[in-house]
């Protein structure tokens, strides 16, 4: 049996000492000695988040198949435990061993949002590694990032010593070989780093510079070094199919936030929602075969014990198989009361007949997305779908015996109107009519009930809207307000329920999402003032980062509020995803001169570049959409 790492009179004198003993049920052990490169893998939040993370428990399969590797897991401590470590002088460890994390090869970090940030310093902190990059000596383990948020990483680019831009599965395992050699010919951590910048997905912070125009905004950005790349070149998965999967799961001792077997049955998207980060960064979407999908069910519902098995993909009712799988999950899990839930769909082709597969299992609120209240908004943000679509999707769920529907939309949006935001009130209330209309008063499930939220809108990197300007705080609660009054004035209002999110977060979200180099020292004041688990409600203050711009030089309306030329340069312009810039210029054009949707990648092709990787929906035989397309496409 592992000695914890904390003493007994410690884990009982703070909240769930679960989230740090290890030893669940699936965690990998392996003896020190037979192993060459130490791995901690770090979800810089607490662990009731981390552990529902898909990407995490894939990378952790990986590095763990390999005999001459052994990862671990860490996890931001909570701020109870925080406190005592700092106290007591006691290092930030991994769960399967116990051990320090600065003991080990590498620390990881998946990036998956912007207001994680200080949590990064936290991790760093407690392990006792410099913040900085540069002051890190060969005692220290290798930084390394990955994630979404590395898709812009420049903010917290100071703090790491390798950045992962794309698919764990494509050359993580090449990355370790590297390491591996080099460490035992006695290569030093500099010229370690070195090499590994040429790796294509790999970044190397420390080997860039960056300079700047006088107004602020970025002149150019270039290696150091000749042997490194101009452009990091994003990375994928060769083979969804033949890529490592975590068919045995780790059981958490104590309930995630999502507890649940997940089943990822693709990977990008074919819409090409102009907001939407994901949809562009993980294109070409590909899928994962029923045969495959099927062996992993059987797999993770056998040694986890789940009652919940989770389709994951940014759009499920995509997947051109969904009936055949849904067909499978139910005959062989529906006596094992195993509930199969459907997250990501779209209303407009959530039939009734899907519906009928899993409603014997288990009965919840249905989420859907529409996004903009209006159709002509949602034309502007490509979302494709129409009114008529969205309450027949609705009139199908009712029918099928659902009363509870959830919608959400966004505030904020480029060429949004007052109009617009009205008219989220007014599909609500249309919504409830269509139950009320439709569903035979002996046949309703009870009351309807309709929940909107609406968040407030954030320009990211690698999306047609990278260009778009943000508005200030009280401006985005003006327009939660609108859409509450309205709700208000509805003939079902006492049906319709309302929420809408932080306004601050967003802009500290804004401003981290389109950020540059120049931040950090303001991340680092802000953490060593006490900003720590920004993300939480409860220990988010705002007042800390305002002081933190202030006391670092820092203007947040540079980076929220500001309009950009489509000549700009951007902090991110450097990597290169496979979708190409000027699709994106292409794409910002139509949204807000001509406000016209493009067509789905099954659809048409619309030649945004991710043909290049040569899988995917790019080969399934779509029609370019002009001979300007098919011309993009040759090239």
């Amino acid at each position: 049996m592992l000695e914890p790492r904390l003493s007994d009179r410690i884990l009982m004198n703070v909240e769930k000492p679960a989230r740090y003993i290890g030893g669940e049920q699936g965690s990998i052990v392996k003896d020190r000695a037979e192993v060459n490169v130490r791995f901690a893998m770090c979800f810089p939040d607490v662990y009731e988040v981390g552990m529902s993370h898909l990407g995490m428990q894939i990378i952790y399969e990986q590095l763990n198949r390999r005999p001459d590797t052994w990862c671990e897991r860490v996890f931001s401590p909570w701020p109870d435990l925080m406190e005592t470590m700092k106290k007591e002088k006691l290092p930030l460890f991994a769960l399967e061993s116990q051990d320090p994390v600065r003991n080990f090869d590498f620390l990881g970090m998946t990036l998956q949002y912007e207001l994680c940030y200080t949590n990064i310093l936290q991790i760093l902190d407690l392990s006792g590694i410099p913040f900085y990059a540069k002051d890190r000596t060969e005692d220290d383990p290798i930084v390394i990032g990955g994630g979404p948020c590395t898709y812009n990483p420049e903010p917290i680019a100071d703090f790491f010593d390798l950045i992962y831009i794309g698919e764990s599965e494509a050359v993580m395992d090449d990355l370790m070989d590297l390491y591996k050699k080099m460490k035992e010919n006695g290569a030093s951590r500099r010229d370690i780093l070195h090499e590994a910048g040429k790796i294509r997905g790999i970044y190397a912070p420390l080997f860039y510079d960056v300079s700047y125009a006088e107004n602020g905004t970025i002149r150019e950005m270039h290696p150091i070094f000749s042997d490194l790349p101009e452009k990091v070149k994003r990375v994928i998965a060769p083979d969804l199919d033949a890529a490592p999967y975590p068919e045995h799961p780790i059981v958490p001792f104590l309930r995630p936030i999502q507890e649940r077997a997940v089943l990822e049955i693709q990977r990008g998207c074919i819409r090409g929602c102009r907001f939407c980060q994901a949809g562009m960064i993980y294109r070409p979407l590909r899928e994962r075969s029923l045969d495959t999908l099927r062996r992993y069910a059987r797999e993770m519902i056998a040694s986890s014990g789940y009652d919940e098995m989770s389709l994951s993909s940014l759009s499920s009712s995509d997947y051109r198989f969904l009936p055949e799988l849904l067909d499978f999950l139910i005959e062989n899990f529906q006596k094992e009361h195993v509930n199969v839930s459907l997250p990501s769909l779209r209303i407009d082709n959530f039939s009734l007949d899907v519906m009928s597969r899993v409603q014997d299992i288990k009965k919840s609120s249905l989420t859907f997305a529409p996004e903009a209240g209006t159709q002509r908004l949602r034309d502007v943000i490509n979302k494709g779908l129409t009114e008529e679509e969205i309450l027949t999707g609705a009139g199908s769920a009712f029918q099928g015996g659902w009363n509870r529907v959830k919608y959400y939309f966004m505030l904020g949006l480029p060429t949004e109107t007052e109009e617009d935001r009205k008219g989220i009130a007014h599909l609500a209330q249309k919504t409830c009519e269509v139950y009320y209309d439709e569903v035979p008063r002996e046949k309703r499930m009870g009351a309807v009930d309709i929940t909107v939220s609406t968040s407030f809108f954030v320009p990211k990197p690698f999306t047609p809207f990278q260009w778009a300007q943000m508005s200030h705080p009280e401006d985005y609660i003006e327009m939660a307000r609108t859409v509450r009054n309205e709700i208000r004035s509805m003939k079902n209002q006492k049906r319709i329920h309302y929420k809408w999110h932080e306004a601050d977060g967003t802009e500290l979200e804004g401003i981290f999402a389109r950020g540059d180099r120049r931040l950090s020292k303001a991340i680092v004041y802000a953490y060593e003032h006490g900003a720590v688990f920004d993300s939480w409600s409860d220990f988010f203050h705002y007042e800390i980062w305002q002081e933190a711009f202030a006391a670092c030089g820092v203007d947040p309306d540079f980076y929220t509020v500001r309009e950009r030329g489509l000549d700009e340069v951007f902090p991110w312009d450097f990597i290169d995803i496979g979708v190409s810039k000027e699709f994106m210029k292409r794409e910002w054009v139509r949204a807000t001169h001509d406000q016209v949707v493009t067509r789905n990648c099954r659809q048409a092709c619309s030649g945004c570049g991710a043909r290049a990787f040569g899988q995917g929906v790019c080969f399934e035989g779509a029609t370019p959409v002009n001979e300007y397309t098919a011309r993009m496409i040759q090239k």
